[in-house]
């Protein structure tokens, strides 16, 4: 493969589109894997009368626009979420192509992909599935071992940090209240993150998921009137903020550092 080659396949322009056609198969993953449902079959329908979805109403985008939202059949309403979870993934998809170095693209646009499904599936069932973190520890793992991601000791201390802390934080957290606080899917996200992002890339995803999240908890409880019992998922907010990490994590670092020099 020439360099020029290369170069088209790391353009930002052409990640959108893969990332477009990637975001379709992750709105597949996000609908049946938590239901235990097989990602190849059947093929693509609608999720109200069951009709078997055409190759050309399924173009990524363009095709939600086209009929308008609705089934072409039924002509009930298709969720908006569809083109959305496209789009993000398109914009992340062509982010990475900017930001990331071309030997460590499709380790990048895997994780993204991967924070991707897990902010969707945790925000409507409130888990996060152990079939994309465990093997997500071990790819980074791997990946690290190969000179494709952070150091081997980096992303070893990473899982140590990311799923050690936080499971030691949601330990102390049940021994003081009784209650369970964190999850263990939030625990090996975490842990993955790290093996991808090494120690520092946990530390700043933790802080920025529980700012995030602590904020929309004092919001919700404000509007909703429920108590500080109600169950949040931290996941939804934890995996956006290893997005941004891996983007930004050099400024974040100089950043933290800044405000004690």
């Amino acid at each position: 493969m020439t360099a020029e080659t290369l170069a088209h396949l790391h353009h930002p322009a052409f990640l959108a589109i893969l990332g477009a056609v990637v975001g379709s198969f992750l709105n597949v993953v996000i609908h049946r894997l938590p239901r235990k449902i097989s990602l190849v079959s059947p093929p693509s329908r609608c999720p109200h009368c069951e009709r078997r979805v055409a190759p050309w109403e399924n173009v990524p985008v363009v095709s939600w626009i086209f009929l308008r939202g609705k089934c072409r059949g039924c002509k009930k309403a298709i969720s908006p979420r569809y083109p959305l979870v496209e789009s993000l993934t398109a914009l992340l998809f062509a982010a990475c192509g900017a930001v990331v170095a071309p030997v460590a693209l499709p380790l990048a646009l895997s994780f993204v992909a991967a924070m991707v499904v897990v902010t969707f599936i945790d925000l409507d069932h409130m888990i996060i599935p152990d079939a994309i973190t465990l093997p997500g520890v071990l790819i980074g793992l791997l990946a690290a071992v190969f000179g494709f991601g952070v150091s081997p000791l980096d992303a070893a201390l990473g899982v140590i940090v990311g799923g050690g802390g936080l499971f030691a934080v949601a330990s102390g957290y049940k021994a003081a209240t009784g209650r369970e606080g964190l999850g263990g899917g939030d625990v090996k996200l975490l842990a993955m993150v790290g093996a991808f992002l090494g120690p520092a890339g946990a530390f700043f995803t933790i802080m920025i998921g529980s700012l995030t999240g602590t904020i929309f908890a004092c919001v919700y409880m404000l509007r909703t009137g429920h108590g500080r019992t109600a169950e949040l998922p931290f996941g939804t907010f934890l995996a956006p903020g290893a997005v941004l990490v891996l983007f930004l994590g050099v400024r974040l670092t100089q950043i933290y550092w800044g405000l004690f020099s």
